[in-house]
This record gives C-alpha cells, sequence and structure tokens, in this order.
C-alpha cells in the first residue's frame, strides 16, 4: 500500500482508504457486525490506514463498530468522521454550536479517543456553510482539542470552492468518478495551491463503473440505491449517480472494452483516480471482505497507459458530460 500527504496536516495515509457508510449496515442491505469488523481488519492488514464514516451511518453503528475495531489494532490508523445530518439529516436544529458539541461528544465516545482526527461538515446546506458560524464552531472544538483537524463534505464545485475560503480548512470531500471529472478543471491547482488534501467519495459511481450492472438491476429494499423502472430514485433525488439509471448503465456498458487485462472494470475506475496526484486518498465502501481486498490491491497496480486516459477523457466529454444532472 502506498501513502500519501494528507494536505497540509503533517500526517500520511493510504491512498486507498475504506468508505465506512455500508457497515453502517441501514442503507446498503444487510451487513452484520461480525462482516463488518472482518472488512475492519481485512483492510489494515491489506495496508489501509484511513477510514471515513459519519456520525449518521447507521444512527451511530458504523462510528462504534469502528471503535470497537480501534480497540483491537494497535496500528496509527486515521478516522475521518462527518457532523450535521445527525439525528436528522435535514433537521435545522442540527446548525448551532451547542448541537455541534454534543455530536462531537457522542463521535468521541462511539469511537473511543480523545480527539477525533478529522471532523467534515457532511453536505449540510448551503446556506450555513456561505453563512460561516460552522466553520467558526469546529474551530472552536478544534482549539478546545475535541477535533485535530476540520473539513467540508460537499455535493458541488460551488460549494468546495466555498469552502476554500475558509481559513484552516484541511480537507474537501468531493465526488470524483469517470463519470464525474469536472473537478479537474475547477477544483483540483485551487486545493493543491491551498494545501487542502482531496477525499474522494462514489468512486465507482454509487456501483454503474463496477461494470456489474444490467437495465434489470434491482436492489434490496434497504438498500439507499433503491429506484423505479423510470430510473427514479426514492430517498436520494432525482438521478443515479447523477445519471439516469438506464444511461448509466449504457455508458458503463461501453467502458468494458477498454479494462486492461488483469483488471476488474472497478479497479480501472480507481487506479484512474490515483492516477491525478492531486487526490490524496479514495474511500470505496465494501460491504464484503472480497471487495475490501480487491480495492486495496489497486495501490499496486501499474497507473493506466495515456491512451487510455486520454480515451476516458473523450467519453466523459463527448458521451457523458451532457447527462449529468444535478451538482
Amino acid at each position: 500500500m502506498k501513502s500519501r500527504e494528507f494536505g497540509q496536516s503533517g500526517v500520511t495515509v493510504s491512498e486507498v482508504g475504506l468508505g465506512c457508510w455500508q457497515i453502517g449496515g441501514l442503507c446498503w442491505g444487510d451487513v452484520t457486525e461480525d462482516t463488518a469488523l472482518d472488512i475492519l481488519n481485512t483492510s489494515a492488514d491489506h495496508g489501509v490506514t484511513f477510514f471515513d464514516t459519519a456520525d449518521l451511518y447507521g444512527t451511530g453503528r458504523s462510528e462504534t463498530l469502528i471503535g470497537r475495531f480501534l480497540k483491537q489494532r494497535p496500528e496509527d490508523v486515521f478516522v475521518a468522521t462527518k457532523i450535521g445530518r445527525f439525528p436528522v439529516a435535514e433537521g435545522e436544529t442540527n446548525y448551532s454550536e451547542e448541537m455541534f458539541r454534543k455530536h462531537t461528544e457522542a463521535s468521541l465516545d462511539r469511537l473511543g479517543v480523545e480527539a477525533l482526527d478529522l471532523t467534515q461538515l457532511h453536505c449540510i446546506p448551503t446556506e450555513h456553510m456561505r453563512r460561516g458560524d460552522v466553520f467558526d464552531w469546529l474551530r472552536a472544538l478544534r482549539d478546545a482539542g475535541k477535533i485535530q483537524r476540520f473539513g467540508a463534505s460537499v455535493e458541488s464545485m460551488d460549494e468546495a470552492l466555498l469552502c476554500l475560503e475558509q481559513d484552516g480548512l484541511a480537507s474537501l470531500q468531493i465526488i470524483f468518478n469517470i463519470f464525474r471529472q469536472k473537478p479537474i478543471d475547477v477544483l483540483f491547482e485551487k486545493a493543491r495551491a491551498k494545501g487542502v488534501a482531496l477525499i474522494v467519495r462514489l468512486p465507482l459511481a454509487s456501483g454503474l463503473l463496477s461494470g456489474k450492472m444490467t437495465k434489470d438491476t434491482e436492489f434490496p429494499k434497504n438498500d439507499h440505491r433503491t429506484f423505479n423502472r423510470d430510473g427514479q430514485l426514492f430517498n436520494v433525488g432525482e438521478t443515479f449517480a447523477g445519471l439516469p439509471f438506464e444511461k448509466g448503465v449504457e455508458l458503463a456498458d461501453a467502458l468494458k472494452p477498454l479494462v486492461p487485462e488483469g483488471m476488474t472494470m472497478a479497479q480501472m475506475a480507481l487506479r484512474w483516480i490515483l492516477d491525478h496526484d492531486a487526490v490524496s486518498v479514495v474511500i470505496p465502501g465494501a460491504s464484503r471482505v472480497e471487495q475490501a481486498i480487491g480495492n486495496a490491491q489497486v495501490a499496486d497496480l501499474p497507473p493506466l497507459p495515456g491512451e487510455l486516459q486520454a480515451e476516458l477523457r473523450r467519453h466523459y466529454q463527448r458521451e457523458v458530460a451532457d447527462h449529468i444532472r444535478g451538482p
């Protein structure tokens, strides 16, 4: 496993991390506690040192399981969590200094640590980021020793650029994948100039870039990706990973002939992200141990050939960009 500097924080992290939404067990089908702990331990066995969670994931279950994992493993790991959407994702009562202190203390308790490595705003409404109070509350938590650094998980490039204006911002968590390439042109150089780490989520476009979905794919009822036949998501927006579902499957199918020998399509998609040196860490999730192993192994794969990089860029510009919906 290779490591990268995490912005200007003075720490290094594994370039492949683990997104821990799945082990919350409420939005990705059923993931048992034993399976979740196996995923965490297997990831660490393969060199993963960066674990991304949130208080909202499983209403605390993900943090609690990571806390159990931390007691078992003596190695130094970096745990990033999030704040601002618990217990009600869009609840206005979330946004006060008192609630930020309360939920930070709860995260500390569940994780069993004295200070959080990183707290990120959890895709909160843009108006709250623009007003700026939330960043003052995070600075106060940092100054009080409750968190070591703070960042923001955002939905759009406009939000990312807004957050970059904040003093002390350590990181931005963004959507970036073969189907969502806008950060290359809009964000990468600005974040590098500010010394802000970039955490990449949804690297497989909610599974489209695994190459395993078809237009008839169905998900468990407790999977957040459940959609109707018009491609409309029931509970997270009108599109699937920013695309009409059937169009997303079609676009992913067109990439299958490009996958290099010895790689899966998912590994090609992850390797493509790591080939951008502005990225600090990519955080694919896993609901099975085998997925965690395959994700970690991407760090050992060679960079994609330049010709393939160029073709994936052309595919995005010609075939994908006009179909992206939402931020």
